[in-house]
């Protein structure tokens, strides 16, 4: 599947993106290469073969979940404009 530069211009503009002109063959060209590599992948033939969670078997090294920082929360409300009860107050944007 192959997409045309007036495609591309009116996929653009469904996106509400601004496309120059200049550039709409450019982009119309890296679409059409992208669109050709899933065409590639599409057509391998993967009856067979499990699905894998992921492509390296790995195992992820954890960390023990402590805290390690210290709690500075009266430190930095301190400096704020306004605060109640251990909170921050912002004014309010929605009437």
């Amino acid at each position: 599947m192959a997409l045309t530069p007036e495609q591309v211009g009116r996929i653009a503009h469904l996106a509400r993106l601004q496309l120059p002109q200049d550039e709409q063959q450019r982009v119309t060209d890296s679409l059409n290469t992208i669109l050709g590599l899933i065409d590639q992948l599409q057509a391998v033939d993967t009856q067979g073969i499990a699905p894998m969670a992921h492509p390296v078997d790995a195992t992820q090294a954890l960390r023990a979940d402590v805290a390690t920082e210290p709690n500075r929360r009266d430190d930095y409300q301190a400096i704020a404009p306004a605060v109640a009860d251990g909170c921050y107050l912002v004014p309010r944007v929605v009437e």
